[in-house]
């Protein structure tokens, strides 16, 4: 039998390094989704509210699907985060030079599931 996916939110084209908000994410992986929320409100890193933001929408999806959830049965399954295009600039530097500026963006993806009964 196949095993379930879970319930699924995805933001793209987040103008945030993939580096800076991976650390955020293995913060909170496999953790339920009220610490979760609680940890990302608390964390001081843009990541954080980029998270939350995802997090919030996955939770809206599943309570959303018709399967009587328990919000407090949530918790993250799997998060994401990988790397999108960059937006190249021109950063002028001194004696007329020109260097190459990389503004990094990613794409956050949030799984959750409900426990096993317990």
């Amino acid at each position: 039998m196949a095993e379930k996916k879970g319930y699924v939110a995805t933001s793209k084209f987040l103008i945030a390094s993939p580096t800076k908000v991976r650390p955020v994410a293995r913060v909170i992986n496999q953790k339920p989704c009220t610490v979760a929320m609680a940890i990302l409100a608390n964390m001081p890193q843009k990541g954080a509210g980029l998270i939350s933001a995802t997090l919030k929408s996955a939770i809206a999806n599943a309570l959303n699907a018709n399967d009587k959830l328990d919000e407090d049965m949530l918790y993250v399954k799997e998060i994401r985060i990988d790397e999108g295009p960059s937006l190249k600039r021109v950063w002028f530097r001194s004696h007329g030079r020109a260097d190459q500026l990389l503004k990094r963006m990613c794409h956050i993806t949030v799984v959750v599931d409900e426990k096993a009964g317990e």
